[in-house]
């Protein structure tokens, strides 16, 4: 495999100026509920309108109108996603949110356009996170167990608006009830980026999604766990079961479907060396996914989890930190992509048990290995972050990328998180939500684009602090930063 090319005035308003409650949006808001009232997609439209609230939540970031926009950005170096090397003295066209035109050398700015000089500063494709929890990244796990479900919407509402102002333009959600937000920033209701979402991790009973105490065992037919209640996991034990949990997350919209098919760090109960789920039920997931074009990618550390994955048909791997060199083989053999995470140390998450800070050390160990294995047999590979329960560990979502320099070249590192991510998100199918081209700038791509001061092919570190070095950021045609 290679990698490729959202009529009654309030009492308060004089004494609170700006205040929503009768903005377009809540009106919106209103109609939407009083259309679902009755029917059965009651929840999903309070789910939805709920996170179209978290508009107010967090004003940074401010679009420019997209209807009819164009922007030349001229005298740019490029890094186009593709290419190892950069261009300088390029000027770049976007027009209704594509890219128009790339060219070397001036362009003449056509009527009414916006003319950013890059003034010799790096133009990258906007960032892309393969492995990323769009639900669960900004609040504890104890918090996420027990809120009600509109404290969890608005919170990752707000940490959407922040994962896009840190330049990341797209994300692969791998867990979480995402699909209302998703649409909602699709309407232009709240800021953050493209969502590829998966819905609910389908995990065995004892997996790494099954988050019940062990008083609420033994669990019977029709009685949920709080987690599957929210939506952030689906129990399913045998082939049947697991059938029924991913037709249901097609159902709602997921773009691939993850499993659990191994031990974590952050449930209470599985050893990270566990093998969980049956070759038959994975099986299944994979064939229920691909008879509606899209893949299955799985959680799974070790050499017998990973192993099972590959021979059923998993298309992606996700961490795989403590594999062997015959099972690294075994993946280039079987054209799989590889999602690892620069998992180190000081990218712990907070509220961590001893238990689970004990096995990330494990996983953590093995870091360094899978990612020499990886390069030593050409497995193509992505990159994600991973990042969990602490909206503080958020803001190191670009430090993150930059730790990927002690394995890469700097623009290998950008290349994973731009034109190869890109690749993995198109494994989806007909189920891309976001049918095109991302990842990298050419004619005929959206235009998610950052304005870098520095070059980050040279210098990686610059992405590990946005607010500094990305001068403008856009996404879709539209521009949400421009301190130029």
């Amino acid at each position: 495999m290679t990698w490729t090319d959202p009529t009654q005035k309030c009492a308060h308003v004089v004494a609170r100026p700006g205040c929503a409650c009768c903005s377009a949006e809540v009106r919106a808001i209103t109609r939407r509920l009083n259309a679902d009232l009755g029917r059965r997609g009651f929840v999903a439209g309070v789910t939805a309108s709920v996170a179209m609230l978290g508009i107010a939540a967090y004003s940074g970031a401010k679009a420019q109108p997209l209807n009819g926009a164009v922007t030349l950005f001229t005298n740019a170096r490029l890094f186009d996603g593709l290419n190892l090397n950069t261009r300088s003295g390029v000027s770049v066209l976007v027009r209704d949110g594509m890219i128009a035109d790339v060219v070397q050398g001036p362009i003449t700015p056509p009527d009414g356009a916006t003319v950013i000089d890059a003034a010799g500063r790096t133009l990258i494709p906007g960032l892309i996170d393969a492995h990323w929890h769009t639900m669960m990244a900004a609040l504890p796990i104890s918090r996420l167990l027990t809120q009600d479900a509109g404290d969890i919407h608005l919170a990752a509402a707000t940490q959407a608006e922040r994962t896009l102002m840190r330049g990341f333009t797209t994300v692969r959600d791998l867990a979480g009830p995402s699909f209302a937000l998703k649409r909602a920033i699709d309407s232009g209701s709240v800021v953050g980026p493209r969502i590829y979402p998966c819905g609910a991790m389908i995990s065995q009973s004892s997996g790494h999604g099954d988050f019940r105490n062990i008083w609420e065992l033994p669990g019977g037919a029709g009685s949920l766990s709080r987690a599957e209640q929210l939506g952030a996991a689906a129990l399913a034990d045998g082939r049947d079961a697991v059938l029924r949990a991913t037709r249901e997350q097609l159902m709602k919209g997921a773009s691939q479907i993850k499993l659990v098919a191994g031990g974590g760090v952050s449930s209470a109960y599985d050893p990270l060396d566990v093998t969980e789920f049956l070759s038959e039920e994975i099986e299944a997931a994979v064939l229920a996914a691909e008879d509606w074009g899209t893949y299955v990618c799985a959680h799974v550390y070790t050499p017998r989890g990973i192993q099972r994955c590959l021979k059923a048909g998993v298309k992606s791997i996700e961490h795989g930190q403590l594999a062997d060199e015959d099972t690294v083989k075994m993946m280039a053999d079987s054209g799989v992509v590889w999602s690892i995470q620069p998992f180190v140390e000081a990218l712990a998450s907070s509220g961590l048990s001893p238990d689970m800070v004990a096995k990330a050390r494990v996983m953590w160990d093995g870091t360094d290995t899978a990612y020499q294995l990886a390069v030593k047999h050409g497995v193509p590979t992505g990159w994600g972050s991973d990042i969990l329960f602490d909206a503080k560990a958020t803001e190191d979502q670009g430090k993150n990328l930059s730790y990927m320099a002690r394995w890469y070249t700097p623009s290998q590192a950008l290349k994973q998180a731009t034109a190869d991510n890109a690749f993995i998100l198109n494994l989806s199918g007909p189920r891309n939500p976001y049918p095109g081209t991302l990842g990298v700038i050419q004619k005929g791509a959206h235009a998610d684009l950052l304005l870098v001061d520095g070059d980050p092919t040279k210098n990686l570190d610059l992405v590990a602090d946005p607010d500094t070095n990305f001068k403008v950021i856009m996404k879709a045609g539209q521009i949400f930063k421009n301190t130029l």
